[in-house]
């Protein structure tokens, strides 16, 4: 009996003890239910935290040097450029200069044969002694007849006509001798000579020709002179530029094929004026060619070193936030705090803008800022963009500048 008592008693302290580690086993896995719960909605919370502030990135602005290079176009041309046309018709008798031939002025190229002219100015000299005989015959008369005036001899009448005589006797000497002069004005012209001191481009005429007067539909240019000693070389300066680009200013030729050479030259001219189609002003910059190395006509990169009393910054064009009020550049304050700036641009030197004002340089400018940014928003700097030293160039059809510094 006591056997029996003894091993229902160890049976029911077996089931209290699996009913113990049961209830602990239920209770360890709600505990961890609860807690891995808890967990994630603690991960959830910060990653809310974490995703509601936006992570941005920051730049300096970029200040500009004080002096930048301004690279443009240019025209070369020559110092002094002439097209030789004949005065007078005839043929060609000869020629005495030839293609890259170098001349001075008042040299002889060419002598234009014209036989009728000098017939004319042979007639035109006759004509003249004739008319001067007639006048010198009508003066002698008109004083004859003044001195019988005093002796009542004569009529008044007739001395005045005596007198009148004369002075339309003078009046056909001096046409006379004015056509000598004009038909002599064209017998020189038989011989053309050189304007100035150059080199002849051009030879379109040979022994033989036909040579027609004058430079209209009918003339012909003969010879083509250019004096290229002294190159002009012109340059349409953007309206940005322009009232940088004074007389003056050195400026240095560039060219394609000989990119190790640089050519000295100064701006003698300037416009004064902007055009009103191109927004550009033209300059004239000169350059000495006494070798002749440089040629006219050539196309040519002239360089400009400006000089700015006050650099601007610049920003990158995905930097700046264009809102109906103006355009704007998002900061980070110190206290992680979106800030927008207004701020005025000035040139556009393509991948960069310059501002005039309303940048001191110590902000941290937002790079790529969203749209939806608004001022006063939390956020977070992720890394600092590199802020670009150097403008990329300004290259618009006419040109770079370059020259801003970190």
């Amino acid at each position: 009996m006591e056997e029996q008592l003894s091993q229902r008693s160890g049976s029911t302290k077996r089931g209290r003890l699996w009913l113990v580690i049961a209830l602990v086993v239920v209770v360890a896995l709600v505990a961890q239910g609860i807690l891995s719960r808890r967990a994630a909605h603690a991960e959830l919370e910060r990653d809310a935290n974490e995703h509601g502030v936006q992570t941005v990135e920051v730049i300096k602005p970029a200040r500009m040097k004080a002096s930048q290079d301004l690279v443009l176009a240019g025209d070369i041309r020559a110092f002094s450029d002439a097209p030789i046309f004949a005065r007078t018709n005839g043929y060609l008798k000869r020629w005495t200069v030839d293609i890259g031939t170098k001349v001075k002025k008042g040299q002889l190229l060419a002598e234009i044969d014209a036989p009728e002219i000098n017939d004319q100015l042979r007639q035109a000299r006759a004509d003249a002694q004739t008319a001067r005989a007639n006048y010198l015959l009508a003066k002698t008369t008109a004083e004859r007849w003044a001195l019988m005036l005093k002796n009542n001899s004569v009529s008044r009448q007739e001395t005045d006509e005596k007198n009148g005589d004369m002075l339309a006797k003078e009046a056909a000497l001096n046409a006379a001798q004015a056509n000598v002069s004009r038909l002599e004005q064209l017998v020189s012209f038989q011989k053309i000579y050189a304007p100035f001191d150059g080199v002849v481009t051009a030879r379109n005429t040979d022994v033989g020709q036909l040579i027609d007067a004058g430079s209209g539909a009918a003339g012909r240019e003969l010879f083509h002179i250019q004096d290229a000693s002294t190159l002009r070389v012109f340059v349409d300066v953007p309206q940005a530029y322009a009232r940088m680009v004074t007389v003056g200013l050195p400026a240095e030729l560039l060219l394609n094929e000989e990119r190790n050479r640089k050519f000295e030259g100064v701006t003698v001219r300037t416009a004064g004026a902007v055009d009103p189609v191109a927004r550009t002003m033209r300059v004239e910059v000169d350059v000495k060619n006494p070798t002749g190395e440089l040629l006219a006509g050539a196309y040519a990169q002239v360089r400009f070193q400006l000089t700015s009393a006050n650099p601007s910054y610049t920003l990158p064009g995905n930097a700046l936030l264009f809102r109906p009020d103006g355009v704007h550049a998002a900061s980070v304050d110190a206290n992680n705090r979106v800030k927008l700036l207004p701020i005025t641009l000035g040139t556009d030197y393509g991948t960069r803008v310059s501002v005039v004002s309303g940048l001191n340089g110590d902000e941290r400018v937002i790079v790529n800022p969203p749209d939806s940014i608004i001022d006063g928003a939390e956020v977070r700097i992720g890394r600092a963009a590199p802020s670009g030293g150097a403008s990329q160039g300004a290259r618009g059809g006419a040109g770079k500048a370059e020259g801003s510094e970190s």
